[in-house]
């Protein structure tokens, strides 16, 4: 059965969302549906700003490069995924009062152990990445502030520092809000790309049949385009953004689901924008841009010559929005994620040790994510610190072979983690009846599990073992 708690008291913070009709408890047989309404739209622009990171972008642009439209409506298929993945991680979230974390504990601690290891060694190599996609437009757009023997390192220390600051001293309405403005800076860039490259409609309407193209490894490549944009932790982290919300129960789920809906609306706008330009500027001329962040640098000179150089500016500005939400998506999202983990630990060890006063050993709550105490608790700030400051070494000496090789394994197992663990959960006692899976969510997070374990073996084969040994 699904564990319970005592959810009558309210703090402050409760107070306040009760106020503004947000978090009425665990129990949402006491507060009638919220109607869906655009006015409580918020975790979803998060989740979508986080998820789609610049190299998100360059992997669409690839494919528009290397494939036209053809791969069209598998950028289409994989916001249904990512749709649905979101969808039963905020369910259940709201359905159970528990938190992610939570249901994952009850699994096993074979979960823990995952959850531990992946976020140590994820987070290391993330942070240094983040910040150095981050420094790239900078650096381009101010190219004469630092020494040019300097590279990128400047910017990106001051991007991780100044993103460290802000969640530090912010709570999540203040965090929604500019992750909101930097979304709109983002869809205004992308879109007015797509529609400056004049796209081929009637070829983009062709690119919506599900077509795979006659080339070497393309099926994998198709796989690649479905599971990657968007897919990264912050799938994971979108319940604890709707708990931080004051989501707190099922009177809010018609809400949350408009809202994941947008989310990933939003993502497909920027992923169809971004395969508009790569299918007309780049397939069209036979263009190759870098794999990686730097590919984006490389578009910005194509689209100086082709548009001049307010047009390159703009997408510098961008590119930036784009990095930068996708940093401190990450510092505050995986921040709290951790925070959990760590309440989840303490309470474990009260209640090994006897000491736990009746009634309060229960499960980790959202209503605890809702009040606000867990961004500024000492684990979250704790692995804000291990997000910001070890990764600076990274850029200075370089990553580690080995940690490299763990990173993009641990990356690739956690999406058939997250995908396959929804489903035992959601078709679990753990969770309400009603709220339980049916068909089609089955079927989407069953597909959206074997997409990713195709995935996962994929990319741990194509490590190169024989050097890390």
């Amino acid at each position: 059965m699904a564990e319970t708690t005592d959810t009558t008291g309210t703090g402050p913070e409760e107070h306040r969302n009760n106020k503004n009709g947000e978090g009425a408890g665990v129990d949402g047989a006491t507060s009638p549906p919220r109607k869906s309404s655009w006015k409580y739209i918020g975790p979803g622009i998060v989740v979508a700003a986080t998820g789609v990171g610049a190299g998100d972008l360059v992997a669409t642009l690839v494919a528009g490069s290397n494939f036209g439209y053809t791969l069209l409506w598998a950028a289409v298929v994989g916001c249904l995924v990512k749709i649905s993945l979101a969808e039963a991680a905020g369910r259940w979230h709201l359905s159970t009062g528990r938190t992610l974390f939570d249901g994952w504990h009850s699994l096993g601690r074979w979960t823990t152990a995952f959850f531990v290891v992946y976020v140590v060694i994820w987070g290391f190599v993330y942070g240094a990445a983040a910040m150095s996609s981050s420094a790239l437009p900078l650096q381009a757009l101010f190219p004469d502030v630092f020494p040019a023997d300097w590279s990128i390192k400047p910017w990106a220390i001051i991007c991780g520092l100044v993103g460290l600051a802000f969640v530090w001293f912010n709570k999540y309405e203040v965090f929604e809000k500019v992750m909101t403005v930097l979304v709109g800076v983002m869809f205004v860039v992308t879109v007015y790309l797509a529609i400056r490259v004049t796209p081929n409609l009637g070829d983009a309407f062709a690119g919506l049949l599900p077509v795979i193209p006659d080339e070497k490894d393309s099926v994998l490549n198709t796989l690649g385009l479905i599971g990657g944009v968007g897919g990264t932790i912050t799938l994971a982290a979108y319940g604890y953004w709707v708990n931080a919300k004051g989501w707190t129960n099922t009177s809010w789920m018609k809400v949350m689901r408009l809202d994941n809906r947008v989310a990933y609306i939003t993502t497909g706008v920027f992923v169809i924008a971004m395969l508009f330009v790569g299918a007309e500027l780049l397939h069209a001329s036979h263009t190759a841009i870098a794999s990686g962040d730097k590919g984006l640098i490389d578009l910005t000179a194509i689209l100086d010559d082709e548009y001049g150089t307010a047009t390159a500016k703009l997408f510098l500005v961008g590119f930036f929005a784009t990095s930068f939400t996708s940093l401190i998506g990450v510092w505050h999202g995986v921040s709290l994620m951790f925070a959990d983990f760590v309440e989840r630990y303490r309470k474990d060890r009260v209640r090994a040790a006897g000491s736990a006063i009746p009634g309060t050993e229960a499960a980790v709550t959202g209503e605890e994510v809702a009040s606000g105490r867990r961004e500024k608790s000492l684990p979250f700030r704790a692995y804000l610190l291990w997000l910001t400051f070890p990764p600076i070494i990274l850029l200075f000496q370089g990553q580690p072979f080995r940690l490299v090789i763990l990173y993009g394994v641990l990356g690739a197992a956690f999406m058939p983690f997250l995908a396959l663990t929804l489903v035992w959960l959601l078709n679990s006692s753990r969770t309400p009846r009603e709220w339980r899976n049916g068909i089609l969510s089955n079927a989407m997070l069953t597909i959206a599990g074997l997409l990713f374990v195709v995935l996962c073996v994929k990319q741990i084969w194509d490590q190169p073992w024989s050097e890390f040994f």
